[in-house]
């Protein structure tokens, strides 16, 4: 379960991936079944994916225990696998490492 906190060491990497028209179900599927071998990956701690109602855009919001674990998951040949794929269902791919800030809420 994700947990947005600003005392935590956990990695947070957010991945704005723009599909191409008419392939954001394809690409979201494609990110679920990335995301069920990411989660049995060493250090997972939480994937949440979010489509866009414009039907054009995918964020993936990640937390892992450590930059390292993260980078060896996706260096994994399991989750290279279908890279061609999912390159072909999209114009542009932008993942970021973030650091949480601030948290306002109720």
């Amino acid at each position: 379960m994700p947990q947005i906190r600003t005392d935590t060491q956990t990695v947070t990497q957010i991945t704005i991936v723009e599909a191409e028209p008419g392939k954001q179900a394809e690409a979201l599927s494609l990110m679920q079944e990335r995301a069920r071998f990411m989660e049995r990956q060493l250090g997972f701690v939480s994937i949440s994916l979010h489509r866009s109602l414009d039907g054009r855009r995918i964020v993936n919001y990640i937390q892992w225990s450590s930059r390292e674990q993260l980078q060896a998951a996706h260096k994994a040949p399991q989750f290279r696998k279908e890279w061609d794929r999912f390159d072909s269902m999209t114009d542009e791919i932008e993942p970021q490492l973030y650091e949480v800030c601030e948290i306002y809420g109720r």
